[in-house]
Protein backbone atom coordinates (compact mmCIF):
# COMPACT_ATOMS: atom_id res chain seq x y z
CA UNK A 1 0.00 0.00 0.00
CA UNK A 2 1.26 3.55 -0.76
CA UNK A 3 1.70 6.17 1.83
CA UNK A 4 -0.50 8.84 1.83
CA UNK A 5 0.06 12.16 0.50
CA UNK A 6 -0.20 13.23 4.44
CA UNK A 7 1.70 10.50 5.92
CA UNK A 8 4.86 11.17 2.69
CA UNK A 9 4.82 14.38 3.89
CA UNK A 10 4.72 13.65 7.90
CA UNK A 11 7.73 11.44 7.09
CA UNK A 12 9.59 13.71 4.98
CA UNK A 13 10.22 16.23 7.50
CA UNK A 14 10.98 14.58 10.16
CA UNK A 15 13.79 12.93 8.37
CA UNK A 16 14.73 16.23 7.35
CA UNK A 17 14.60 17.31 11.20
CA UNK A 18 16.44 14.38 12.11
CA UNK A 19 18.85 15.43 9.21
CA UNK A 20 19.59 18.86 10.90
CA UNK A 21 19.72 17.48 14.17
CA UNK A 22 22.28 15.16 13.33
CA UNK A 23 24.38 18.08 11.54
CA UNK A 24 23.90 20.07 14.39
CA UNK A 25 25.42 17.38 16.17
CA UNK A 26 28.26 16.73 14.46
CA UNK A 27 29.31 20.50 13.66
CA UNK A 28 29.06 20.95 17.72
CA UNK A 29 31.06 17.54 17.63
CA UNK A 30 33.57 19.12 15.47
CA UNK A 31 34.05 22.21 16.58
CA UNK A 32 34.34 20.93 20.09
CA UNK A 33 36.29 17.53 18.98
CA UNK A 34 39.03 17.13 21.35
CA UNK A 35 37.21 19.18 24.40
CA UNK A 36 38.31 16.77 26.70
CA UNK A 37 42.16 17.34 25.51
CA UNK A 38 42.13 20.78 27.07
CA UNK A 39 43.61 22.45 23.76
CA UNK A 40 46.32 24.93 24.92
CA UNK A 41 46.28 27.96 22.28
CA UNK A 42 49.89 29.63 21.73
CA UNK A 43 49.00 32.35 19.33
CA UNK A 44 46.06 34.63 21.14
CA UNK A 45 46.40 38.62 20.76
CA UNK A 46 46.25 40.58 24.13
CA UNK A 47 45.73 44.34 24.02
CA UNK A 48 46.50 46.37 26.71
CA UNK A 49 45.08 49.93 27.14
CA UNK A 50 48.52 51.12 26.97
CA UNK A 51 49.49 49.52 23.84
CA UNK A 52 46.41 50.40 22.12
CA UNK A 53 46.96 54.05 22.52
CA UNK A 54 50.32 54.23 21.91
CA UNK A 55 50.90 51.95 18.90
CA UNK A 56 47.90 50.61 17.19
CA UNK A 57 47.22 53.77 14.98
CA UNK A 58 50.73 52.75 13.52
CA UNK A 59 49.00 49.43 11.93
CA UNK A 60 48.13 49.76 7.98
CA UNK A 61 45.74 46.87 8.96
CA UNK A 62 44.16 49.69 11.17
CA UNK A 63 42.01 49.00 14.76
CA UNK A 64 41.45 45.04 16.26
CA UNK A 65 38.32 44.00 16.80
CA UNK A 66 37.45 44.04 20.63
CA UNK A 67 39.36 41.94 23.35
CA UNK A 68 39.06 41.67 26.97
CA UNK A 69 39.99 38.72 29.21
CA UNK A 70 35.75 38.31 29.48
CA UNK A 71 35.60 38.15 25.95
CA UNK A 72 38.90 36.20 25.09
CA UNK A 73 37.48 33.51 27.97
CA UNK A 74 34.12 33.13 26.53
CA UNK A 75 35.83 32.46 22.99
CA UNK A 76 37.58 29.68 24.29
CA UNK A 77 35.13 28.07 26.11
CA UNK A 78 33.05 27.69 23.08
CA UNK A 79 35.98 26.34 21.49
CA UNK A 80 37.61 24.06 24.42
CA UNK A 81 40.33 26.24 24.90
CA UNK A 82 42.13 25.72 28.31
CA UNK A 83 44.47 27.89 28.19
CA UNK A 84 45.62 30.38 25.89
CA UNK A 85 49.16 32.51 25.99
CA UNK A 86 48.70 35.98 24.87
CA UNK A 87 51.29 37.92 22.99
CA UNK A 88 51.25 41.51 21.21
CA UNK A 89 49.53 42.22 17.69
CA UNK A 90 52.62 43.97 15.60
CA UNK A 91 54.26 45.92 15.53
CA UNK A 92 55.55 45.25 18.73
CA UNK A 93 56.91 47.64 22.00
CA UNK A 94 59.91 49.39 19.84
CA UNK A 95 58.64 53.19 19.46
CA UNK A 96 62.55 54.38 17.72
CA UNK A 97 62.61 56.03 21.35
CA UNK A 98 64.38 54.19 24.02
CA UNK A 99 62.91 55.48 27.21
CA UNK A 100 58.98 55.27 25.49
CA UNK A 101 59.88 51.87 24.53
CA UNK A 102 61.09 50.70 27.82
CA UNK A 103 58.19 52.02 29.56
CA UNK A 104 55.42 50.72 26.99
CA UNK A 105 56.82 47.24 27.36
CA UNK A 106 56.73 47.02 31.30
CA UNK A 107 53.41 48.70 31.05
CA UNK A 108 52.02 45.72 29.08
CA UNK A 109 54.27 43.22 30.99
CA UNK A 110 52.39 43.98 33.97
CA UNK A 111 48.76 43.98 32.62
CA UNK A 112 50.25 40.99 31.03
CA UNK A 113 51.03 40.00 34.91
CA UNK A 114 47.75 40.84 36.53
CA UNK A 115 45.41 39.12 33.65
CA UNK A 116 47.53 36.18 34.30
CA UNK A 117 47.42 35.70 37.90
CA UNK A 118 43.20 37.04 37.72
CA UNK A 119 42.54 33.91 35.36
CA UNK A 120 45.29 31.26 36.53
CA UNK A 121 45.50 28.30 34.70
CA UNK A 122 43.40 30.33 31.45
CA UNK A 123 45.14 32.88 30.30
CA UNK A 124 49.30 33.36 30.19
CA UNK A 125 51.39 35.52 28.07
CA UNK A 126 54.35 36.03 25.94
CA UNK A 127 56.47 39.21 27.66
CA UNK A 128 57.38 42.22 25.37
CA UNK A 129 61.13 43.66 25.49
CA UNK A 130 62.15 46.73 23.63
CA UNK A 131 64.27 45.15 21.10
CA UNK A 132 66.68 46.95 19.04
CA UNK A 133 67.97 48.17 23.12
CA UNK A 134 70.19 46.00 24.95
CA UNK A 135 70.14 47.18 28.05
CA UNK A 136 66.32 47.91 28.40
CA UNK A 137 66.08 43.90 26.65
CA UNK A 138 67.83 42.65 29.55
CA UNK A 139 66.41 44.37 32.11
CA UNK A 140 62.56 43.60 30.74
CA UNK A 141 63.65 39.30 30.62
CA UNK A 142 64.94 39.19 34.05
CA UNK A 143 61.89 41.22 35.55
CA UNK A 144 59.68 39.52 33.77
CA UNK A 145 60.68 36.04 33.74
CA UNK A 146 61.58 35.65 37.26
CA UNK A 147 59.36 38.37 38.91
CA UNK A 148 56.15 38.48 36.42
CA UNK A 149 56.58 34.57 35.95
CA UNK A 150 55.72 35.20 31.70
CA UNK A 151 55.95 31.95 29.79
CA UNK A 152 58.32 33.55 27.23
CA UNK A 153 59.41 36.26 25.57
CA UNK A 154 57.75 37.50 22.59
CA UNK A 155 59.62 38.86 19.50
CA UNK A 156 58.68 40.48 16.08
CA UNK A 157 60.26 39.28 13.19
CA UNK A 158 62.02 42.20 12.03
CA UNK A 159 62.93 45.92 13.74
CA UNK A 160 63.64 48.56 11.23
CA UNK A 161 66.23 46.74 8.92
CA UNK A 162 67.72 44.12 11.57
CA UNK A 163 66.08 40.42 11.56
CA UNK A 164 66.47 37.98 14.31
CA UNK A 165 69.86 36.50 13.13
CA UNK A 166 71.15 40.09 13.55
CA UNK A 167 74.33 40.11 15.51
CA UNK A 168 73.80 42.96 17.45
CA UNK A 169 71.16 41.05 19.47
CA UNK A 170 73.79 38.53 20.63
CA UNK A 171 73.63 39.69 24.39
CA UNK A 172 69.70 39.06 24.50
CA UNK A 173 70.19 35.84 23.09
CA UNK A 174 72.95 34.65 25.15
CA UNK A 175 70.74 35.69 28.54
CA UNK A 176 67.70 33.75 26.58
CA UNK A 177 69.90 30.96 25.75
CA UNK A 178 71.07 30.46 29.32
CA UNK A 179 67.41 30.50 30.49
CA UNK A 180 66.17 27.92 28.20
CA UNK A 181 63.43 30.42 27.40
CA UNK A 182 60.60 29.45 24.89
CA UNK A 183 60.63 32.55 22.00
CA UNK A 184 57.61 33.12 19.97
CA UNK A 185 58.08 35.09 17.27
CA UNK A 186 55.09 37.34 15.29
CA UNK A 187 55.13 38.45 12.19
CA UNK A 188 55.18 42.30 11.34
CA UNK A 189 54.89 45.66 8.75
CA UNK A 190 58.56 44.92 6.98
CA UNK A 191 60.24 48.67 6.13
CA UNK A 192 60.95 47.39 2.82
CA UNK A 193 57.73 46.36 1.33
CA UNK A 194 55.22 48.57 1.97
CA UNK A 195 52.54 49.04 -0.79
CA UNK A 196 53.67 47.24 -3.53
CA UNK A 197 50.71 45.95 -5.10
CA UNK A 198 48.02 48.25 -4.85
CA UNK A 199 44.63 46.68 -3.04
CA UNK A 200 46.68 43.79 -1.56
CA UNK A 201 47.62 44.48 2.45
CA UNK A 202 51.25 43.95 3.74
CA UNK A 203 49.04 41.32 5.93
CA UNK A 204 48.11 39.45 2.66
CA UNK A 205 51.21 38.51 1.84
CA UNK A 206 54.54 40.48 3.43
CA UNK A 207 53.53 39.61 6.97
CA UNK A 208 54.00 35.34 5.83
CA UNK A 209 57.21 36.22 4.16
CA UNK A 210 59.04 38.31 6.98
CA UNK A 211 58.75 35.09 9.01
CA UNK A 212 60.01 33.33 6.36
CA UNK A 213 63.07 36.11 6.13
CA UNK A 214 63.41 36.05 9.87
CA UNK A 215 63.88 32.34 9.98
CA UNK A 216 66.44 32.35 7.10
CA UNK A 217 68.21 34.70 8.92
CA UNK A 218 68.53 32.97 12.00
CA UNK A 219 69.58 29.46 10.24
CA UNK A 220 72.20 31.19 7.59
CA UNK A 221 73.61 33.66 10.11
CA UNK A 222 74.18 30.33 12.59
CA UNK A 223 72.27 32.08 15.42
CA UNK A 224 70.02 28.92 16.05
CA UNK A 225 73.13 26.55 15.80
CA UNK A 226 75.07 29.30 18.30
CA UNK A 227 72.05 29.58 20.35
CA UNK A 228 70.65 25.90 20.90
CA UNK A 229 68.91 26.28 24.16
CA UNK A 230 66.46 28.66 22.97
CA UNK A 231 62.57 27.24 22.21
CA UNK A 232 61.52 29.20 18.93
CA UNK A 233 57.97 29.28 18.05
CA UNK A 234 56.69 30.67 14.76
CA UNK A 235 53.89 32.02 13.20
CA UNK A 236 51.41 30.74 10.64
CA UNK A 237 52.90 27.15 10.21
CA UNK A 238 56.45 29.34 9.37
CA UNK A 239 55.20 31.34 6.63
CA UNK A 240 56.15 30.52 3.29
CA UNK A 241 59.34 28.20 4.43
CA UNK A 242 57.59 24.96 3.95
CA UNK A 243 57.23 25.80 0.43
CA UNK A 244 60.43 27.20 0.09
CA UNK A 245 62.87 24.31 1.59
CA UNK A 246 63.84 23.35 -1.64
CA UNK A 247 66.09 26.50 -1.97
CA UNK A 248 66.85 26.95 1.29
CA UNK A 249 68.79 23.46 1.17
CA UNK A 250 70.18 24.59 -2.30
CA UNK A 251 71.71 27.82 -0.25
CA UNK A 252 72.78 25.60 2.37
CA UNK A 253 74.92 23.64 0.22
CA UNK A 254 76.38 26.58 -1.19
CA UNK A 255 77.17 28.02 2.30
CA UNK A 256 78.80 24.80 3.02
CA UNK A 257 76.25 24.73 6.10
CA UNK A 258 76.81 21.74 8.23
CA UNK A 259 74.09 19.14 7.57
CA UNK A 260 71.99 21.41 5.47
CA UNK A 261 68.80 23.82 6.83
CA UNK A 262 66.28 21.06 7.44
CA UNK A 263 68.02 19.66 10.75
CA UNK A 264 67.65 23.45 12.13
CA UNK A 265 63.81 23.82 10.70
CA UNK A 266 62.95 20.53 12.34
CA UNK A 267 64.22 21.53 16.13
CA UNK A 268 61.74 24.82 15.39
CA UNK A 269 58.18 24.92 16.82
CA UNK A 270 55.60 26.56 14.37
CA UNK A 271 51.42 27.07 15.11
CA UNK A 272 49.15 26.75 13.18
CA UNK A 273 46.95 30.05 13.14
CA UNK A 274 45.72 30.65 9.30
CA UNK A 275 48.00 28.05 8.29
CA UNK A 276 45.28 25.48 9.42
CA UNK A 277 44.04 23.94 5.71
CA UNK A 278 45.60 20.81 3.47
CA UNK A 279 47.89 22.86 1.41
CA UNK A 280 49.87 24.42 4.63
CA UNK A 281 49.39 21.47 6.61
CA UNK A 282 50.92 18.72 3.53
CA UNK A 283 53.90 21.36 2.86
CA UNK A 284 54.73 21.77 6.85
CA UNK A 285 54.21 18.55 7.87
CA UNK A 286 56.51 17.26 5.17
CA UNK A 287 59.36 18.14 6.64
CA UNK A 288 58.18 19.11 10.16
CA UNK A 289 57.05 16.38 12.79
CA UNK A 290 53.81 16.88 14.38
CA UNK A 291 55.59 17.00 18.00
CA UNK A 292 56.77 20.68 16.90
CA UNK A 293 53.45 21.44 16.07
CA UNK A 294 51.13 23.64 18.12
CA UNK A 295 47.60 25.10 18.24
CA UNK A 296 47.41 28.68 17.74
CA UNK A 297 44.19 30.61 16.54
CA UNK A 298 45.42 34.54 15.79
CA UNK A 299 42.46 35.40 17.95
CA UNK A 300 40.41 38.12 17.96
CA UNK A 301 41.81 38.49 14.19
CA UNK A 302 40.38 35.27 13.14
CA UNK A 303 37.92 33.14 15.56
CA UNK A 304 39.13 30.39 17.26
CA UNK A 305 36.58 27.70 15.61
CA UNK A 306 38.47 28.39 12.29
CA UNK A 307 41.52 26.29 13.57
CA UNK A 308 39.73 24.02 15.69
CA UNK A 309 37.53 23.18 12.36
CA UNK A 310 40.16 23.19 9.89
CA UNK A 311 42.85 20.60 12.04
CA UNK A 312 39.48 18.70 12.72
CA UNK A 313 39.21 18.10 8.78
CA UNK A 314 42.53 17.38 8.66
CA UNK A 315 43.89 13.58 8.18
CA UNK A 316 45.43 13.47 11.88
CA UNK A 317 45.14 10.40 13.74
CA UNK A 318 43.79 10.69 17.50
CA UNK A 319 47.15 10.95 18.88
CA UNK A 320 48.73 13.21 16.59
CA UNK A 321 45.72 15.86 17.15
CA UNK A 322 45.83 15.65 21.28
CA UNK A 323 49.68 16.44 20.22
CA UNK A 324 49.24 19.55 18.51
CA UNK A 325 46.42 20.73 20.77
CA UNK A 326 47.50 20.09 24.22
CA UNK A 327 50.85 18.00 24.60
CA UNK A 328 53.25 19.36 22.48
CA UNK A 329 52.56 23.08 24.21
CA UNK A 330 53.17 21.00 27.76
CA UNK A 331 56.42 19.51 26.73
CA UNK A 332 57.67 22.95 25.81
CA UNK A 333 55.83 24.82 28.54
CA UNK A 334 55.70 22.76 31.71
CA UNK A 335 54.18 24.67 34.17
CA UNK A 336 50.81 24.52 32.50
CA UNK A 337 50.57 21.58 33.10
CA UNK A 338 49.49 22.52 36.69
Amino acid sequence: MHPSRRQFIRDACAAALSAAAAGSLVAAQTRNAGAAARRIDVHHHFIPPPYLDAVLAQRESGRTPPWTPEIALAEMDRNGVATSICSLVQPGVWLGDIQKSRTLARECNEYGGRMAADHAGRLGYFAAIPLPDTDGSLREIEFALDTLKADGIGLMTSFADKYLGDAAFAPVYEELNRRRAVVYVHPTQPGCCTGLVPGVTVSTIEYATDTSRTIASLVFSGTAVKYPNIQWVFSHGGGTVPFLVGRFERLAIEQKLAGGAIPQLRKFFYETAQANHKGALDALLAIIPTSNVLFGSDYPLRPVSENVEGLAAYSFTAAQRLAIERENALRLMPRLRA
